[in-house]
């Protein structure tokens, strides 16, 4: 009896401790809604432009055409990021937020956090956000995974690449909208390299 007894107990301080742990990771995926994990996700998507988006290598890829977008079904004000990405040396990608008119994205109509090591102008290359935040030195994204982590709070925008924080702003412009995940080309139109996007999530604040 005592065996069955002492074993009767094991499994219960077993059984709370794994409750407890469960817990502990609801925690800390509360409030986060998944758009893209892995392979799956890109229905959570409206397609703007002819970019050729598609399943491949457990990720969404787009490596071919003109310029597209994977724009958000929903609108958000307040909220963060979390980006996991891939980009060739040539790619010329972003993530834009805040989209006033979600049928074009534009680095005028949105805030763009952008990815693209060999912008022109490098101040506001990968890290910046375009024409609101410059980067110094720019970091680059060619050849690796990547992480974005994304805030945006009232005015106050924050862009941490990698681990590290590359742009902090103060900024009123664009209040409200849906965000995008960008394919496009170089300069002078030359083609953009590939982007894939493993794990794309977004908290409301």
């Amino acid at each position: 009896m005592k065996r069955v007894s002492i074993i009767t107990i094991g499994l219960l301080v077993l059984g709370l401790t794994v409750v407890s742990c469960a817990h502990m990771s609801g925690q800390t995926d509360a409030g986060w809604i998944t758009l893209i994990d892995g392979a799956t996700g890109l229905d959570n998507w409206n397609r703007v432009g002819d970019a050729n988006w598609r399943v491949e290598d457990g990720a969404i890829v787009a490596d071919k055409g003109k310029g597209g977008y994977l724009v958000s079904k929903s609108s958000y004000k307040d909220f963060q990021i979390r980006a996991e990405f891939w980009a060739d040396h040539t790619t010329n990608s972003g993530v834009y937020l805040r989209c006033t008119d979600p049928a074009k994205p534009t680095a005028t109509d949105c805030y763009e956090v952008n990815i693209y090591d060999q912008r022109p102008d490098p101040s506001y290359g990968t890290g910046a956000i375009v024409n609101v935040a410059k980067v110094s030195p720019m970091p680059k994204a060619g050849g690796k995974w990547n992480t974005y982590e994304i805030t945006a709070k009232g005015t106050q925008l924050t862009v941490v690449f990698n681990g590290v924080k590359t742009a902090d702003a103060q900024d009123s412009k664009h209040a409200q909208g849906p965000f995008a995940l960008q394919f496009g080309n170089g300069a002078n139109d030359a083609p953009g390299g590939v982007i894939k996007w493993r794990k794309v999530q977004i908290k409301p604040l």
